[in-house]
């Protein structure tokens, strides 16, 4: 299957660099080229601020090839190994969980730095967000996963007894994950977690435009899985390309909904199911009768402190009433003012945009000449520093395009309404998105909004939380994507529910077996049926 490799160019918004799968010895040799910032910020992390700009000359390794033969060898090695049964036992899934447990242990501090190195991530941030997520969803696996591979047992009918039935979790064989570069550690392991628990064999690739982390992952997964069953592919458009052209037992991808239309066209060739974890624009309705410091906090945690906006359940645009509106945004410039600092761009406690095509798609948002005169706090930029403050926007038109687009960064364009209720029509009118947030004290409110609103998931009075719920599934509906996982549901996700029924060779009954006389059928129906009253005049030939 040929895939466009104009579309997933958008899988790199820096540069496609080199790539690197560890897993293959091929000839390595160096040679004169020009760096540009896109690989600089790839294979050298001492620089804190980058120029967009910046190139220099040097001596570089080059990275061996991974092609679509390479992708076949690296699939064929994991199926064998499938194959053998290795996976499916219950010994080596707790060995592989310990094994992460303790590499969680062992390298937070890694972890930590190589989230700082791609996005500046704030280290409280970076534990919170990610490492401990992880963490939490290893724990759960390690606490729950003999009680999940237990056959769950089903009723049976009249039908086939004397029976008995039960539904088995197996594991589906050979699954790819895809992960993004936003939230690039927990996006990676949360899944293949999930993916082990099942006792599936492997593939995970990381992004390439969080290298550091992608790198990371390479290494740790090395040191510390077993590499005949779980292994990482680096690299960019290439290498998923040539990944996407074999064939799995499942692919999980987390993205844009651009290039989960050409994962699952892919994996459509082989009739792979897929899960997609997208996005979209996230709203939340902010109501007057409310508690507006906490309100406010919890926004501001939603949006610009957790990864500055640059997160799929991230709060996208707000509604309110026109009225409330001044009142809100005085309360969001007090509270911005108290974690920020007067010059949020100085501060510490802020992660910076992934890349400087980001930067500039942003850039492009303010300065739209539908919106740029409607920047009510904020605005100020640093194309050096990849930097961009929090930004607040009034009344921007429906039709502009920051409200086309998954915004992906630290605008808020704030939307005003005569009444709430008139929000419901302004979200409903948007594909769905893969969170929605309401705020507010009026109970028929929260009713409606939960039985009229459909996204992926839904949070009242707080936002991104619900995530953290280890009972909750995570996951899109329509253009936020398909499929979801977290905790259980990531067992679920890739295991196949196999439904097994089991029958003695006693009580053979004669009525299923042709010739189908008269008695017979009326007997076969009743039973069918489970008419008891019917089966005692059958059987007494009534």
């Amino acid at each position: 299957m040929n895939i466009s490799m104009e579309l997933l160019r958008d899988f790199s918004s820096v540069g496609a660099g080199a790539s690197r799968a560890f897993s293959y010895p091929f000839t390595r040799k160096t040679k004169q080229r020009q760096l540009s910032f896109a690989y600089l910020i790839r294979t050298s992390y001492s620089f804190k601020s980058c120029s967009a700009t910046l190139s220099l000359t040097a001596e570089v390794e080059e990275k061996p090839k991974f092609d679509v033969d390479n992708a076949a060898l690296l699939a064929g090695e994991l199926r064998k190994s499938f194959n053998s049964g290795r996976t499916t036992n219950y010994e080596w899934r707790m060995s592989q969980l310990k094994s992460i447990e303790k590499m969680l242990e062992e390298k937070e501090n890694d972890i930590t730095e190589a989230l700082y190195k791609d996005l500046s991530k704030p280290g409280l941030e970076a534990f919170v967000a990610e490492i401990s997520q992880v963490k939490s969803s290893c724990k759960l696996a390690l606490k729950e996963l003999s009680r999940w591979m237990i056959p769950e047992k089903v009723k049976t009918s009249l039908t086939t007894y004397p029976s008995s039935a039960e539904i088995v979790s197996e594991p589906l064989g050979v699954v790819l994950v895809i992960s993004t570069w936003n939230f690039p550690f927990l996006l990676s392991l949360d899944p293949v977690i999930g993916a082990i628990s099942a006792g599936n064999a492997v593939v995970l690739k990381p992004s390439e435009i969080s290298p550091a982390t992608s790198l990371l992952l390479s290494n740790l997964v090395e040191e510390y899985l077993d590499k005949s069953a779980i292994r990482v592919v680096e690299g960019s458009v290439d290498e998923t390309t040539a990944l996407l052209e074999q064939k799995w037992d499942k692919i999980l991808y987390t993205g844009s909904a651009k290039v989960g239309r050409i994962v699952m066209a892919a994996a459509a060739k082989h009739l792979t199911p897929v899960i997609l974890e997208l996005g979209g624009k996230c709203p939340a309705v902010v109501d007057s009768n409310i508690n507006l410091q906490v309100a406010v906090r919890r926004i501001i945690y939603g949006k610009w402190a957790c990864n500055n906006g640059q997160a799929c359940i991230g709060v996208d645009y707000i509604i309110t009433t026109k009225d409330f509106a001044p009142k809100l945004i005085d309360a969001l410039r007090y509270e911005l003012e108290q974690f920020f600092g007067k010059d949020p761009m100085e501060s510490k406690d802020i992660s910076r945009i992934v890349s400087s095509s980001h930067f500039a798609r942003l850039a492009m948002l303010m300065d739209d000449d539908l919106v740029s005169d409607k920047i009510v706090l904020g605005g100020q930029r640093d194309a050096n520093q990849l930097k961009i403050a929090p930004t607040i926007l009034l009344d921007v038109p429906e039709d502009a395009q920051i409200m086309q687009e998954e915004i992906f960064g630290p605008l808020m364009p704030i939307l005003t309404v005569e009444k709430l209720e008139d929000s419901f029509k302004i979200i409903q009118s948007k594909p769905k998105p893969l969170a929605a947030y309401l705020f507010t004290n009026d109970e028929q409110l929260k009713k409606n909004f939960v039985q009229n609103i459909s996204s992926g998931g839904m949070l009242i009075n707080d936002t991104i939380i619900h995530v953290a719920t280890d009972g909750l599934p995570f996951g899109g509906v329509g253009e936020s994507g398909m499929g979801s996982y977290h905790g259980k549901f990531s067992f679920d996700a890739f295991s196949h529910k196999k439904a097994v029924l089991y029958r003695s060779f006693d009580a053979d009954a004669s009525i299923r077996y042709p010739p189908y006389t008269t008695q017979k059928q009326r007997l076969l129906k009743a039973v069918i049926n489970g008419d008891i009253v019917s089966i005692i005049l059958a059987l007494i030939g009534w």
